[in-house]
């Protein structure tokens, strides 16, 4: 074969070739969705049976959205890639986690739950890797550079929940962790009590992983008082525990006390007027914990609870019961009424939106941090207020700098389900800037 034919059959060869790749949807045009821009991988962790709180809708909610935008060629065309890590509620869970993101050139953890900041936050620091929508439980997120809170964590929500008792609780006891995070509390429940000339909460900690509280429930109960008195308690999981607890308390089981009310702040449902109320705040009551302890035969049945988000049956959530349902129905894992589950969701939905602003072939860890200190806006679809993290949009309180969603929801348990107490979001901004 001559030259010249064999350089036209190459060239033949290497047309047709191309043609049937771009016809087959595999080329490699810029920009174009099928695997001609990298993958983006990142990772969701949270503990899991351990004998404190556990939050395995998080990671699994992570692969549920993964799977979702993955069906419809990835997010911008970058097929998302989800790492998912036990960080077993200790120190040294969450900093192996984190290392592990390091060394799997993770460009973000998102979504996630962890006590332990200052163990996963300095390893991210050093890789510069974001921390995208964690749960909010550890101050090391609200001050950290490199992380993005979609809420207000627990100060915003202890704050809410003081406004939220403020008007129908003449003496509140309080039953938190004791622990570090658990000693700021106090202070952030009083800031919200005080917006009704309230005097302080009685602080009570506990033990965060106990089988039982009947100590610390009778000395609530008795500080609360008979008349208008509350008994609040944040304890994670075993906030659960603790009320079992004290439901067995004498004089709890015939129904002297035990139930909240109420359909407006300082509203009052009528029910067991002068007995004792109870409350606390999302996550550690929310609709599945309701659930299992008796639906509307539940001791938590009328109590009042502070969330950060809509109630779980508001139509704002549509789109994410829509993913579970195509992508994680046999996952029991996913309940779309846990405060993790929607948490990660959002944080999901944030990553998903900066990716897609960004629109290049290479996303990066400081790319992503970059668009986001530049003033990426998330549109959460009415979950939260627009989300924005500059400078400007920085509460700048002292111990949470870096919250930029103050806004909580008051709900209330009414025949086993936590609906609305007043519509709309409520501004603790103000609050929390107020609190020691």
């Amino acid at each position: 074969m001559t030259g010249r034919r064999l350089t036209s059959l190459l060239a033949y060869i290497t047309t047709s070739a191309a043609g049937a790749s771009l016809l087959t949807g595999c080329g490699v045009l810029p920009g174009a969705t099928g695997g001609s821009r990298e993958p983006v991988t990142v990772m969701t962790w949270a503990p899991d049976q351990t004998r404190a709180t556990n939050m395995p809708g998080m990671p699994a909610m992570a692969q549920a959205f993964a799977r979702w935008v993955n069906s419809q060629g990835g997010i911008d065309g970058h097929e998302l890639r989800v790492l998912t890590c036990n960080e077993h509620n200790s120190t040294a869970g969450a900093a192996a986690c984190a290392r592990r993101a390091v060394r799997e050139n993770a460009v973000a953890v998102v979504g996630s739950y962890s006590q332990n900041g200052r163990a996963f936050m300095a390893p991210l620091e050093a890789a510069g890797i974001p921390y995208i929508g964690g749960y909010g439980i550890s101050e090391d997120e609200f001050t950290s550079p490199l992380s993005y809170p979609v809420n207000g964590g627990q100060a915003s929500l202890i704050a809410g929940h003081g406004i939220q008792l403020a008007g129908s609780c003449r003496t509140v006891s309080l039953v938190r962790p004791d622990t570090l995070a658990g000693d700021r509390l106090p202070e952030l429940l009083n800031s919200g009590l005080r917006k009704a000339s309230h005097r302080g909460a009685v602080d009570i900690p506990a033990v965060e992983d106990a089988a039982e509280y009947t100590a610390q429930a009778s000395r609530a109960r008795e500080k609360a008082g008979e008349k208008q008195g509350c008994v609040t308690a944040v304890l994670g999981e075993r906030t659960q525990t603790f009320f079992d607890s004290f439901r067995r308390l004498p004089g709890q089981e015939d129904g002297e006390g035990g139930r909240g009310g109420g359909d407006a702040a300082g509203g009052d449902s009528g029910e067991e007027k002068g007995a004792v109320r109870i409350s606390s705040v999302l996550g550690s009551v929310g609709q599945p914990v309701i659930d299992r302890t008796g639906g509307a035969h539940s001791p938590f049945e009328g109590a009042f609870v502070t969330g950060w988000y809509p109630e779980a049956g508001d139509k704002s959530w549509a789109p994410m019961r829509k993913v579970i349902q195509d992508h994680a129905f046999a996952d029991n894992r996913v309940d779309p009424a846990d405060a993790g589950v929607q948490t990660t969701w959002i944080a999901y939905t944030a990553l998903k939106d900066v990716i897609e602003a960004l629109d290049d072939d290479t996303i990066s860890a400081s790319r992503i941090a970059h668009a986001l200190d530049r003033g990426e806006r998330i549109d959460t679809g009415g979950l939260t207020p627009t989300l924005r993290w500059k400078y400007e949009d920085l509460l700048g309180a002292p111990g949470y700098p870096r919250i930029v969603n103050h806004e909580v929801t008051f709900q209330v348990v009414r025949k086993g389900r936590l609906v609305a107490q007043k519509p709309g979001f409520v501004d603790v901004g103000e609050t929390v800037l107020s609190a020691p």
